[in-house]
């Protein structure tokens, strides 16, 4: 069911690409102002914005390195400058490591947690407190399946998901009792540019691992961000919804 966000605006880190740019895109088409968050990638990041100007709605893009805090809080200002006030935070930025244990050392350590846990932090630190005054926001943090489960081979990155998952729990009861909603969504194996560089022989062996014997969707992961956001999942405080064909199941 299409979602109504008009009059929303939405800042996306990390939209220029895979399941940031699907995000972006799916929000504008249900009406929202999107602010795209790039932080190298700014021809694709204004192609994102051209696509959604050409469909009719409104979008800018905007580089910040979000691991930075300074940087953080300016995407924010810039955003909330030209769009209005943030109703919508996505953040989706972040990086994902495969590396042995005896091969990783502090310097990708610190990147990881720089990025996709401080990330997290700064940006939602600077949209908060506009949120509690308004009395309304919504944050949605994208974690992974990888913060659910061991993952050997991404100590780092998984890690740094588990590290969201804890932050979007703790703080969802937080701030719920001023309707402001924080809840993560984990994918699993989606089709992006991450998995174009995978062995086939081991992606393979990632797709049997899968219930539903395929890869997802970016499309169906912005789907779940969406529901999110809107007013369907109201009740909804804290939590992180898997995305992943079934290859992790929570009791």
């Amino acid at each position: 069911m299409p979602h109504d966000f008009s009059n929303k605006t939405a800042v996306v880190t990390g939209g220029s690409r895979g399941i940031g740019r699907a995000i972006a895109k799916q929000l504008a088409a249900y009406g929202a102002r999107v602010c795209i968050n790039y932080r190298a990638s700014q021809e694709l990041a204004e192609q994102v914005v051209a696509e959604i100007s050409q469909a009719g709605a409104q979008a800018i893009a905007v580089q910040a390195d979000v691991s930075d805090q300074t940087q953080a809080q300016r995407l924010i200002a810039e955003a909330q400058q030209q769009l209005g006030p943030v109703d919508f935070l996505i953040n989706n930025a972040g990086i994902f490591d495969v590396v042995a244990h005896d091969e990783f050392d502090e310097q990708l350590w610190q990147r990881t947690m720089k990025l996709n846990v401080d990330g997290v932090f700064y940006c939602t630190w600077a949209v908060k407190d506009a949120m509690v005054e308004r009395g309304y926001g919504r944050i949605v943090n994208l974690a992974s399946i990888a913060g659910l489960e061991a993952k050997p081979y991404s100590i780092a990155y998984a890690t740094s998901k588990a590290a969201v998952v804890g932050f979007t729990r703790s703080l969802g009861q937080a701030l719920a009792p001023e309707n402001v909603r924080v809840n993560a969504v984990a994918p699993g194996l989606i089709d992006t540019e991450i998995l174009h560089g995978v062995d086939p022989a081991l992606l393979e062996k990632l797709i049997e691992l899968t219930p539903a014997k395929r890869i997802g969707q970016v499309e169906e992961v912005a789907n779940l961000v969406s529901f999110l956001l809107s007013d369907e999942s109201d009740f909804i405080v804290g939590q992180t919804m898997v995305v992943s064909g079934g290859r992790v199941n929570l009791p």
